[in-house]
């Protein structure tokens, strides 16, 4: 088996033993995280898979089994994207398989693979020239399965990636990647602010953190007032949560999440179309709990500082409402033009709490904009920084680690349509620049040295096999990163 390129920019050996399963919960408070079985460190009677793009098919002929050749010639197989060559052996056992990548420029291509595999172990026998790592990226992502709701259930394949420090950070990140994708995927029924609230105790519980967590009206006395405003309408309380973990000698990473349980819009209310996946809305929430949860289990040395506001933006009589003035920890006053702009409430006030300590850097997630999508669409997610050396280092372990980013420009002159007349600021800057307007609103609230703001989808479409729903946007590049830079 050929492994290329295990996880480059890590320059330490991980530690951990690798992250056990995890048992699947179903009780109505509580989020459904699947049992992760997509990789296996060995297996005796693994299936050979040889990956192949169209342009390098004639010298990959020279590489596959004769009989699978024989098979790939007879069906007309070229490499493109999807095609798929399955050979058994006498005993009807899957033994060999030839996959196309097509012209796909990144490894999530083989999610389609995994996705229509049949159970069992299989291990790479050509790469393509892919990074292993990619590769399994790619495999775990097909082999996900959101199956909480489902009668019946099917075991996904397994990807044969070895047992030493490389295949354990691997299998951290592919369990990491898929908690986060089953809080997305949670109905807001399952997964209100309490749900969210349980999942950062959870990680927290497992690696020895620190929770503190103020709920209810006591966020007015705990000056979390926009976190207060935006939640009290709905029948769940809204909460600020605090965890803290690591050695305080160490550097402070600061992670701030928007956990909008769900987001009806408010008293702007969403149409129906806007309205049908906003249980996506708490993404980064799931984003820095998934993330935490990285940093933690790998013993990265710095200390964690995880921030995460969680509300639903209902409608009751006690809503807050367009027009209304909003004081914040802060100490900026807010006029509220719409009140569907609700992610960068609770953000500006977990902001401000962040910065009340020294982080070295500080990073927040959270699905705040429309405009970031119509800008670079569903897959490129979007990063603002002022840092220059920051940003350059996002966007290299973008590339090493096969998750695209892209700097966003903070434009201070758009400030100007963020103004108020009767306040500080207003909350929403109209129908141009949304995603810039946003962050800008959110940097009136940090006073850290190195911030970086990513405005993520938290979802993403069918393709390469993967059906709709819940996606990690970013966190492979951030996460890539962090590891260079605190290694």
């Amino acid at each position: 088996m050929r492994f290329t390129g295990h996880l480059a920019f890590a320059r330490v050996k991980d530690q951990l033993t690798k992250t056990r399963n995890r048992l699947t919960v179903f009780s109505s408070r509580d989020f459904s995280v699947s049992m992760y079985k997509a990789f296996t460190a060995t297996a005796s009677d693994a299936a050979s898979v040889y990956l192949v793009r169209p342009l390098d098919w004639s010298e990959a002929e020279h590489e596959v089994p004769s009989g699978l050749k024989s098979l790939a010639r007879a069906t007309g197989f070229t490499g493109k994207s999807g095609e798929m060559v399955l050979e058994a052996d006498d005993e009807g056992r899957l033994k060999h398989v030839l996959f196309g990548l097509g012209k796909a420029p990144d490894a999530l291509a083989v999610a389609a693979l995994s996705a229509k595999l049949p159970e069992g172990d299989y291990e790479i026998a050509r790469d393509a020239g892919l990074p292993f790592a990619h590769i399994a990226a790619g495999w775990a992502d097909g082999a996900y399965r959101f199956d909480r709701y489902l009668k019946d259930t099917d075991t996904p394949p397994r990807l044969v990636i070895g047992n030493d420090s490389d295949a354990d950070a691997l299998e951290r990140e592919a369990d990491a990647i898929a908690l986060l994708r089953d809080l997305i995927n949670t109905p807001a029924q399952h997964m209100g602010p309490a749900s969210i609230e349980q999942a950062v105790r959870q990680i927290g519980e497992e690696h020895g953190a620190d929770i503190e967590v103020t709920t209810g009206d006591a966020l007015l006395d705990a000056n979390y007032p926009m976190v207060h405003a935006v939640g009290r309408a709905a029948p769940e309380a809204p909460r600020f949560i605090e965890l803290s973990w690591g050695n305080e000698d160490h550097p402070e990473l600061a992670l701030v999440g928007k956990g909008v349980a769900f987001d009806t819009g408010g008293l702007n209310l969403k149409p129906g179309s806007g309205m049908r996946i906003m249980k996506k809305d708490m993404g980064g929430s799931a984003h820095v709990i998934a993330l935490a949860k990285l940093v933690m289990a790998s013993k990265l040395p710095v200390r964690l500082k995880l921030y995460v506001p969680a509300v639903e933006n209902a409608i009751a009589g006690d809503a807050f409402r367009p027009g209304d003035v909003l004081s914040t920890r802060k100490g900026l006053t807010v006029e509220i033009d719409n009140t569907d702009a609700e992610g960068r409430l609770i953000l500006g006030d977990a902001l401000a709490r962040a910065c009340e300590g020294s982080p070295d850097l500080l990073i927040d997630f959270a699905t705040l904009t429309g405009a970031a999508r119509v800008a670079l669409g569903p897959e490129l997610a979007p990063f603002y920084t002022d840092d220059g050396d920051t940003a350059d280092a996002i966007n290299a372990a973008g590339t090493v680690s096969g998750d695209p980013v892209w700097r966003m420009p903070l434009w201070d002159p758009y400030k100007s349509m963020l103004k108020s007349d009767i306040a500080d600021i207003q909350n929403a800057g109209g129908r141009f620049a949304g995603s810039i307007t946003a962050a800008i609103f959110l940097k009136q609230f940090v006073e850290a040295e190195r911030w970086v703001h990513l405005d993520v989808w938290g979802w993403r479409l069918a393709k390469y096999g993967r059906p709709e729903g819940a996606a990690a946007c970013g966190l492979r590049a951030v996460w890539t990163m962090l590891r260079t830079r605190y290694a």
